[in-house]
C-alpha cells in the first residue's frame, strides 16, 4: 500500500515516516515545495497522479496561528483551497484521503468534550481557514476522513513539549495558562492510527463511515498542568526543570484567540476503527524520554 502524504517536515508526516518503517507493506511518499506546493494548485494534481498514491494524507497545512491573523488570504489559500485541490485530485484518481484538522474549529464555550455534531465556531483565522477545508475537502472527495486533533507535540518539529524543555534549562519558573483545556496528542499517536485506518481501508473497497472524527489522546488537562508533567517527567529523567506558575489567558495575550475549551470526545473514533489513542501522559512521558536521551536529542532546539 502507497500512502502519499502532503508535506515533508511536519510532525505527523515525520512521525509517519518513522512508524511506516514497521509497516514492511506500507510505502509512505512524501510531497512538499516546490513538487507540491498548496498556495499553487496547480502544482497538486500532477505532483500527486505522478506518485500513484493508493491513499492520500493531507497533511500539510499553514500552522502558524498567530500569524494567520495577518495572512488571511494565505491561510484561505493553504488550509482551505488547496486542501480542496488535495481532496479532488485524490478523488480523480480513485484515491480516499485523510486530512487533518483541528480543535480550533470550534469556539471552546462548550462545557464538554465536543463531539462531531457540534457546530463549528472558530474564533480565529488559523481555525476559519482550517474549517474551510473540512469543508472543501468533504464537497470534493467523498472518500474522505477528516480527522480532528488538538495540542499536537513530538520529537520533530517544534512544539509545546520542546518549548517547555528549552525554556526550563535557563529559568526557574515558567508561567503557563490555566484555564485552557484540551487532550495533548502524541504526533507518533496520530501516525499509528493513520496506519492503521488506512490499513483498514485498503482492505475493505466498501467503507462507508466516510465522514469527521476526533482523534486526540486520551484524558484531559490544561496548559500548565501539561507543562508540569513534561517537567516533572524532564526531571525524572535528569533533564532540566522549573517550577510552573498558574497564569490566566487574559495575562498572556496572542492575536488570535484560543478556544478555552479544545477536548474532543473520540468514542466515534474508537468505535468505527477499534483504536483508541494511549493516555496523554505516558505518550508525553515517551517523548520527553526520546528528547532526553534517545536519537532526537539534537532537535530540542529545533
Amino acid at each position: 500500500m502507497r500512502l502519499v502524504v502532503t508535506g515533508r517536515e511536519g510532525q505527523v508526516v515525520s512521525s509517519l515516516v518513522e512508524r511506516a518503517r514497521t509497516h514492511p507493506d506500507v510505502e509512505v511518499v512524501t510531497l512538499g515545495r516546490p513538487e507540491l506546493d498548496l498556495a499553487k494548485p496547480e502544482t497538486i494534481e500532477r505532483a500527486l497522479v505522478a506518485t500513484r498514491p493508493d491513499l492520500v494524507v493531507s497533511a500539510a497545512a499553514y500552522t502558524a496561528v498567530d500569524q494567520a491573523e495577518d495572512e488571511p488570504d494565505l491561510a484561505f489559500a493553504v488550509n482551505g483551497i488547496g486542501a480542496g485541490h488535495v481532496a479532488a485530485a485524490a478523488a480523480r484518481i480513485g484515491a480516499p484521503v485523510i486530512h487533518l484538522s483541528t480543535d480550533y474549529v470550534f469556539d471552546g464555550s462548550g462545557e464538554g468534550a465536543y463531539v462531531e455534531e457540534d457546530e463549528p465556531a472558530p474564533r480565529s483565522v488559523y481555525g476559519a481557514s482550517k474549517l474551510a477545508g473540512e469543508q472543501a475537502v468533504a464537497k470534493a472527495n467523498p472518500r474522505h476522513l477528516i480527522l480532528r486533533t488538538a495540542w499536537v507535540y513530538s520529537p520533530f518539529g517544534r512544539n509545546f513539549v520542546k518549548t517547555m524543555l528549552r525554556l526550563a534549562a535557563d529559568r526557574d519558573e515558567l508561567a503557563v495558562v490555566a484555564d485552557q483545556w484540551g487532550n495533548p496528542t502524541s504526533a507518533l499517536d496520530i501516525a499509528d492510527a493513520i496506519l492503521h485506518v488506512a490499513a483498514m481501508l485498503h482492505g475493505n473497497k466498501d467503507f462507508a463511515s466516510y465522514g469527521v472524527y476526533h482523534l486526540a489522546g486520551t484524558g484531559e488537562t490544561n496548559w500548565s498542568g501539561f507543562a508540569r508533567h513534561i517537567l516533572d517527567t524532564s526531571q525524572a529523567f535528569g533533564g532540566p526543570y522549573a517550577r510552573v506558575r498558574d497564569i490566566a489567558t487574559v495575562d498572556y495575550p496572542t492575536k488570535a484567540q484560543r478556544p478555552a475549551n479544545s477536548r474532543l470526545a473520540r468514542t466515534k473514533f474508537t468505535s468505527e476503527f477499534g483504536w483508541t489513542a494511549p493516555e496523554w501522559r505516558e505518550s508525553t512521558k515517551e517523548v520527553v524520554r526520546r528528547l532526553l536521551i534517545g536519537e532526537t536529542r539534537q532537535t530540542l532546539t529545533a
